[in-house]
């Protein structure tokens, strides 16, 4: 890797599994973008990434099989409809994740995640960090989402009511699970971003180089942690929220008759698909497209009678079907279709499980991660599968995987480890 590749990254930028392409990720305010934003992305696809994007787990979107060429070509996309990709990879904050938006309490999920991510995208003193740094606004502890953070919002007070939040703190997956811990209760929204500030700066200092948060409340202990958090003077600091116009676009409380979700298997979209689906929300959504975290898209109808004119603009095209691919909740990273990391080819895989399934288990949340770093979130699922290792002698090496059930525990635990594809296959069907 060349010195001019490792500045890539706070740019968004990593190198592929492939010589001489590199991955491209654009960094999205809780998985929101405009249908104007969607079509330049569809329109980059076509021109520089074989036509695909990619939908994350944290609702970003990823464009693979770019070349150093075409990377200022594209930023140059990106400016001229206000996407961002600074600090989408490397030792930064990352993209403010959301599962909340649309759903009860939403425009206040949503000021916060804007807010977030205006302040700490493209901000110096928080892109020199150890490792990645991820931020959530969850709208409760259901999903369990909020134990995978750097940092988690959950509020706490009803709208109407001054807003509070519970701060959690220091969670990650990856090859150390770590639940996150709650650091401060009721946490009054002038106080977040300084609160979030001084945790930075207690990451920054005392955690070494490639190391997460959870690695140095390891070493601290929670409560050791919460006294430095807390002995830095702007923990207390409040921070004026200057009234806007710009903080909620999506703006809904929406019901299930006005959310339109259309799936696709595998985060994986042709780009005349997105283009599509971004022309459907032009018509019936306000012109704005959400990425799930899931790894769908979203569309927040305006006008729940125009319901069906929408699906039937979406089926024309041959999008929003009810195949089994279409139906069951998959997560799943690029595996070695194209990530350095990745140990399995996640799609093949996830498809050849899809086609085991019974109907019990077509209704379960299921994802895989194609090596231990979990991007899947494999252990937020009813089951998950992780490709852990590789085996065999060099030139026929093949993976082997674990599989996780969801109990009781806070993550889903090992059920069976080191089992081959066959073996998989057939723990599936049962």
């Amino acid at each position: 890797m060349s010195d001019a590749q490792r500045h890539y990254r706070l740019d968004g930028i990593y190198l592929q599994r492939q010589k001489g392409f590199l991955m491209q990720r654009i960094k999205l305010p809780g998985g929101m973008l405009s249908a104007i934003q969607a079509k330049a992305i569809a329109g980059i696809a076509e021109r520089h990434a074989r036509g695909m994007v990619h939908l994350t787990t944290r609702g970003s979107i990823e464009l693979h099989w770019l070349t150093e060429d075409g990377l200022a070509p594209v930023a140059k996309q990106f400016a001229m409809v206000g996407l961002v990709s600074r600090g989408a990879c490397g030792g930064a904050v990352r993209g403010v994740t959301s599962s909340g938006i649309g759903t009860a309490g939403s425009p206040r999920l949503e000021a916060m995640v804007r807010r977030l991510h205006r302040h700490f995208t493209g901000n110096p003193r928080f892109e020199s960090l150890p490792k990645k740094f991820k931020i959530a606004v969850e709208p409760d502890i259901s999903s369990g989402r909020h134990l995978i953070q750097d940092i988690a919002l959950v509020p706490t007070q009803p709208e109407g009511e001054v807003p509070r939040y519970d701060v959690w703190a220091a969670g990650g997956l990856g090859r150390e699970p770590s639940p996150g811990f709650l650091l401060a209760e009721g946490v009054a929204e002038t106080n977040v971003i300084p609160l979030i500030e001084a945790v930075l700066r207690i990451y920054r200092i005392h955690t070494p180089a490639g190391k997460r948060l959870k690695h140095l409340v390891r070493e601290t202990g929670r409560e050791v942690f919460r006294q430095m958090v807390f002995a830095d003077t702007g923990a207390s600091e409040e921070l004026p929220l200057a009234p806007t116009l710009s903080e909620t676009v999506v703006g809904v409380v929406a019901s299930p008759a006005l959310r339109l979700e259309i799936p696709f298997f595998a985060g994986e979209v042709k780009a005349a698909d997105l283009a599509l689906v971004a022309a459907v929300a032009e018509r019936f959504g306000g012109g704005m497209v959400l990425v799930t975290s899931d790894q769908n898209l979203v569309i927040h109808l305006e006008q729940e009678d125009r319901r069906d004119e929408a699906e039937k603009a979406l089926s024309a095209a041959g999008l929003g079907g009810d195949t089994p691919r279409d139906l069951v909740r998959f997560r799943v990273c690029p595996g070695t279709h194209e990530c350095l990391m990745g140990l399995a080819p996640t799609r093949e895989v996830a498809e050849a499980m899809v086609a085991q399934m019974g109907a019990e288990a077509m209704l379960k949340t299921w994802a895989i991660s194609g090596c231990p770093n979990c991007c899947a979130q494999p252990q937020l699922a009813e089951r998950g599968v992780v490709a852990s290792k590789l085996t065999g002698a060099d030139g026929e090496r093949s993976p082997r995987f674990d599989l996780y059930r969801k109990g009781e525990e806070p993550f889903a635990v090992v059920e069976a480890q080191g089992l081959t594809l066959d073996e998989l296959l057939k723990e599936v069907k049962n």
